[in-house]
């Protein structure tokens, strides 16, 4: 019973959000080209459920290949963050640098690079996705506990070796920054649909951000709601997987809960 809860409550929290939705549909009565009600988005959901998951299908596809591609080279920066003190003092403020520029001005040129096939929206997700894994896994690989480093330090000899770094970067490091990294993805699952819509708005032949054009073109906002919840369903199954994987891999980070003692609810 006490696993179900949070299901419990994330089933009472919509169903309140939907009352509230349809109360204002019945207080406010706007026409259904601004605002319709959740029952005609229902609708609409199941009547053109198969040209939904055709495109959120396309979507779904960017979106995780572009968080592969984001979270391998955020990995790749954070380790030559970590590695020498030049080369962070190098790449830090391009790293910071890359995420000042607004995401609609990079999309247009990466349309124009990359073509409008899914390679540009799988590039757009994989910018938005490196910055919070690198930042992420870099500070977690730099605040190892005192401790451990001087032991590793003591049990290396503390001279410098070939490979000493990279060994202790494997084996300690690395390891010990896994639950930082974890904190990384689990951001970068939220975030990573932006990159990819993004990129559909700007320039594409299909996916849910194309499919919201062209619905609101045509007036058809219930479509266009019909394909937010879908995206905002895809995020929150993406997010779950990323959390449950970075939770078997780091079994020891178990989180705690500090409202335990004051809720016992």
């Amino acid at each position: 019973m006490k696993g179900g809860r949070p299901v419990i409550a994330a089933f009472g929290a919509s169903l309140s959000l939907l009352v509230l939705w349809q109360g204002l549909i019945l207080l406010l009565a706007p026409p259904p080209f601004i605002l319709p009600g959740p029952v005609a988005v229902a609708r609409r959901l199941w009547l053109d459920r198969s040209l939904l998951l055709d495109h959120g299908l396309i979507t779904l596809a960017e979106i995780g290949l572009g968080l592969v591609v984001g979270a391998m080279v955020g990995i790749g920066a954070a380790v030559a963050l970590s590695a020498s003190r030049r080369l962070r003092r190098v790449l830090l403020p391009l790293v910071i640098a890359s995420q000042a520029i607004p995401v609609f001005a990079i999309a247009p040129l990466l349309v124009l690079w990359l073509g409008y096939g899914m390679a540009s929206k799988i590039a757009m997700a994989g910018i938005i996705i490196f910055f919070p894994v690198t930042i992420a896994l870099a500070d977690g690989i730099a605040r190892l506990e005192p401790g451990l480093a001087d032991l590793a330090r003591v049990m290396t000899g503390g001279a410098a070796r070939p490979g000493r770094r990279w060994r202790l970067l494997r084996h300690l490091y690395g390891p010990a920054a896994l639950p930082a990294l974890g904190s990384g993805l689990r951001i970068a699952a939220a975030v990573a649909p932006i990159g990819a819509v993004v990129g559909e708005w700007v320039g594409s032949a299909g996916g849910l951000g194309w499919l919201m054009l062209q619905a609101n073109a045509r007036a058809k906002i219930d479509l266009m709601f019909a394909a937010l919840i879908l995206l905002a369903v895809i995020a929150l199954l993406l997010y779950r997987l990323v959390d449950g994987a970075m939770a078997r891999a780091t079994p020891w980070a178990r989180p705690t809960d500090f409202l335990k003692e004051s809720d016992p609810t």
